[in-house]
């Protein structure tokens, strides 16, 4: 099969479009098939004009473009024109696409949907993370439905869906209300339900932003653990997938792309973009001890990290798009990761970090280079934990002296404190996968 021809005249919807894997994915579209008739990129905006103005600064002057504006030059205009903002959003039925009339029109055009909106954050509000990764799913699912010449729809998810699982995990799909830990079952709209009452209950009690922000986060994280999932992103992903598959019909082709732990990218459009500071993806890690901030890394040093590239992750879903266009019956999972074929462990991560900053230090505000020293391991939580503890008693000690000398330690108490908190949050969250055995 020729993928470049089947892109040939195709009318292509993406959500999440100013998502970092998306811009990655609509860049290669443009790059390999010039021909491709139209690129709807669904925009979080109040209306038309805010979402170009979203499209032209968080795409199109991206560095990201930079070949494709050198390899057009005049003409890098007309490329660019396939794309059609939509201003819209995947948490409101028919994706908050308000314009009837655009609606028709896109319900008549769209050969294939790629639904990328998520929030990726571990510990998202409950209530966030329910509408964009649940009920968003099943609205670009329902909006899918409605769509007269659709081949298929493309869903991304994540590898970590499974939770904990060790050894070798099956691409495999959910049953709608399945748990990972056999409990009682799933209900979306009993989940749902809870975020409601907690929300009413914020209300009466007239809390504050950042009080039904910490409440909302911890619910989320709690009814995770209830079911068996390490974090409020996984749970509400595997939630996702649950309801696309339920509210697609038959006869529209799925794949259902699990990537693992997306970094830069290996080689398209040049290698190394990654976006955004601190990078949300093991980069970070990375970035952080060239910059002189990263002096301890946690995790057990045999752990295999399951990193893949995002540009062989679009390269992927673009392959995924063209095999099971208008296939019958060839719905399908992928686990897209490296871990078999090439893999890392964590104590290779720390041996190429540290000698890559030795050889290239970063280069400072001051434009100076970052002398990095060695970075410590610590192979277990219990070691972080103690650790941590000498800057528990640390940040005790200034509460009380605060207290003693008229709040003169106010500013390092709450200063030392946050940083803990953080710290202990952070680990926390992490846990999962930098000690994963799957």
């Amino acid at each position: 099969m020729d993928i470049v021809q089947f892109l040939e005249n195709k009318t292509i919807l993406v959500t999440g479009a100013t998502g970092f894997l998306a811009k990655i994915f609509v860049e290669k579209i443009l790059r390999i098939q010039p021909n491709v008739k139209k690129i709807y990129v669904l925009i979080r905006a109040m209306d038309k004009q805010a979402a170009i103005q979203r499209l032209h600064e968080e795409l199109i002057e991206k560095k990201l473009f930079d070949n494709l504006r050198e390899e057009w030059a005049e003409n890098f205009n007309s490329i660019v024109e396939k794309l059609s903002p939509i201003p819209g959003d995947v948490s409101c039925e028919n994706l908050g696409v308000h314009d009837f009339d655009l609606r028709l029109e896109m319900w008549r055009e769209i050969d294939i949907i790629v639904s990328s909106a998520a929030t990726t954050k571990f510990d998202e509000r409950y209530d966030i993370a329910l509408a964009v990764n649940v009920f968003g799913a099943k609205h670009v699912a329902e909006f899918a439905v409605r769509c007269v010449n659709i081949k298929m729809l493309l869903h991304i998810s994540t590898a970590y869906v499974w939770g904990n699982m060790t050894g070798i995990i099956r691409e495999k799909t959910f049953s709608m209300g399945e748990t990972l830990n056999g409990s009682r079952k799933l209900d979306v709209n009993e989940e749902k339900l809870l975020v409601e009452e907690l929300m009413n209950e914020l209300r009466e009690k007239n809390a504050s932003e950042r009080e039904s922000t910490i409440a909302l986060k911890n619910l989320g994280l709690q009814r995770a653990r209830l079911h068996g999932w390490p974090n409020t992103y996984t749970l509400t992903k595997a939630m996702g997938e649950m309801m696309v598959q339920h509210h697609l019909k038959q006869n529209i082709q799925l794949a259902v792309m699990r990537p693992t732990i997306i970094t830069s990218t290996y080689r398209e459009p040049f290698a190394g973009w990654i976006e955004g500071f601190p990078p949300r993806t093991m980069d970070s890690i990375a970035i952080l001890y060239g910059r002189g901030r990263l002096k301890y890394f946690l995790g057990n040093p045999n752990t295999i990290l399951d990193m893949i590239p995002a540009d062989m992750v679009v390269n992927a879903m673009i392959v995924a798009m063209a095999v099971h266009a208008n296939q019958p019956n060839s719905n399908k999972i992928y686990q897209v990761g490296s871990s078999k074929k090439h893999p890392m462990s964590y104590s290779d991560l720390r041996r190429i970090i540290v000698s890559y900053f030795k050889d290239s230090p970063w280069i400072n505000e001051d434009g100076k280079p970052v002398k990095v020293r060695q970075l410590r391991t610590m192979g277990s939580t219990a070691s972080f934990h103690k650790h941590m503890r000498r800057y528990i008693i640390l940040s005790k000690a200034l509460k009380v002296a605060s207290s003693a000398f008229g709040g003169c330690f106010q500013g390092l108490h709450a200063d030392l404190d946050k940083k803990v908190n953080t710290a202990l949050r952070l680990a926390d969250l992490y846990e999962p996968y930098i000690f994963f055995n799957g």
